[in-house]
């Protein structure tokens, strides 16, 4: 005899089709080929509750939508890979609950990263977070680093306990055919505060750091690559407004040109960032970790109104400014999606540029201001460089390339 199971919150029915599309076209989350498939399977969902009297929002979790594809799969004898959508579609009516108020369970996102797999790397990871106050993306990129390095150690047969100087050499010989310059220089950094954690806590009676040899990076060996002031406005005019993406993707590209942000400084703006009755907009420089306040200039203000209405999704949980435009509307994590952004619409731009990474809003923002007739020092400051030297780069761009340019901020 099946069991009933009585629906322990107290908001009434489950929500109606109606209510879910209509949350959803509101919200801006599923499209409509999407909504179809995912209505489907929150029909089954229905019917695999009913049957194993199980209440609904109770189902609303990663384990729930777990235990939910699992029972459809056994039941219908159907592959694994064909209910791939039934977590997503959960998910989106984890969704609905939270916007119509009725309380649903807490999904538990599973990590972005995996913890560290050995005890050693552990260890590691506590060292550099409490000894060196590493970022965390810092220790994620050392760990990759040095776990490369324990797998090299491994295939010659050897350990860190039993590793030589010739053993790092060979490493980053090898890391030199497989890899730039400048990622070759990175590695090896890696791997000399590797040698320094063991040698400091008693692991390894011998320091290696200080003989482990990089490839030499001559300062400024080539200028910063920028975009002339008029490619810059042409990338900003390729821009679709039309659409919440466009929306969003337009109000970080103006602010990266008009404040000359890099992609950290951008992917970590909050709402609390923005004073509107003041007009400032407070900014973390992420390498130093010092707090700037610059003015909220009328054309960011109106293009950030813009997509504050028309294209952040409502009911967004997150404080961040610029997030995903699918769910779960997490924040942006990496430099990588705002190089995505630049990419797609420099593309559409008919931009030919040799290097359109994250940062070339910013030094073609740093080029443009001392050619403009700015202070270079004062530049820096803005710019939040721990080295005031570091501006000279931009002097060069500035002087070879944006000699004859001076245009007024992109409205």
């Amino acid at each position: 005899m099946r069991h009933q199971s009585a629906d322990p919150y107290p908001f009434g029915a489950s929500p109606t089709t109606s209510e879910i599309v209509r949350v959803w076209h509101d919200d801006r989350s599923v499209g409509d080929g999407s909504a179809m498939l995912y209505l489907r399977w929150i029909r089954y969902l229905r019917e695999y509750c009913e049957q194993c009297g199980l209440a609904e929002r109770a189902q609303l979790t990663r384990d729930g939508a777990c235990r939910f594809s699992t029972w459809y799969v056994r039941r219908h004898g159907i592959m694994p890979e064909t209910a791939a959508n039934a977590r997503t579609a959960l998910y989106a009516l984890n969704r609905v609950y939270y916007v119509l108020g009725r309380d649903p369970p807490c999904w538990q996102h599973a990590p972005v990263t995996a913890p560290p797999s050995t005890a050693l790397l552990r260890s590691y990871e506590e060292y550099l977070v409490t000894h060196r106050g590493s970022p965390a993306a810092t220790v994620h990129k050392k760990l990759a680093h040095v776990g490369y390095f324990l797998r090299h150690l491994r295939v010659r047969q050897r350990t860190w306990r039993s590793m030589k100087l010739t053993d790092v050499d060979a490493f980053l010989v090898d890391c030199s055919r497989r890899y730039a310059r400048a990622t070759t220089a990175d590695i090896a950094c890696s791997i000399r505060s590797f040698s320094r954690f063991l040698f400091a806590t008693g692991r390894s009676s011998r320091n290696l750091a200080d003989s482990v040899i990089a490839p030499v990076q001559p300062r400024y060996e080539q200028p910063r690559r920028a975009l002339a002031w008029e490619h810059v406005q042409r990338l900003l005019a390729a821009v679709d407004q039309s659409n919440p993406r466009g929306l969003r993707d337009y109000a970080m590209l103006l602010m990266m040109a008009t404040y000359g942000f890099g992609a950290g400084e951008l992917i970590r703006l909050r709402l609390d960032d923005i004073n509107w009755a003041a007009s400032t907009l407070q900014v973390l420089r992420p390498k130093t970790g010092a707090l700037f306040t610059l003015p909220l200039l009328p054309v960011v203000a109106k293009a950030l109104v813009r997509y504050l209405r028309g294209g952040r999704p409502p009911h967004t949980t997150t404080r961040y400014l610029f997030v995903q435009l699918r769910l779960p509307f997490a924040p942006l994590t990496a430099s990588s999606a705002v190089w995505h952004v630049i990419s797609k619409h420099a593309t559409v731009a008919g931009l030919t540029a040799p290097y359109l990474g994250s940062h070339v809003l910013r030094h073609s923002h740093a080029a443009r201001q001392i050619d403009l007739g700015a202070d270079p020092r004062v530049i820096s400051e803005i710019l939040g460089h721990r080295d005031p030297g570091s501006i000279s780069a931009y002097v060069r761009i500035a002087t070879e390339t944006l000699r004859d340019i001076s245009l007024p901020v992109p409205s």
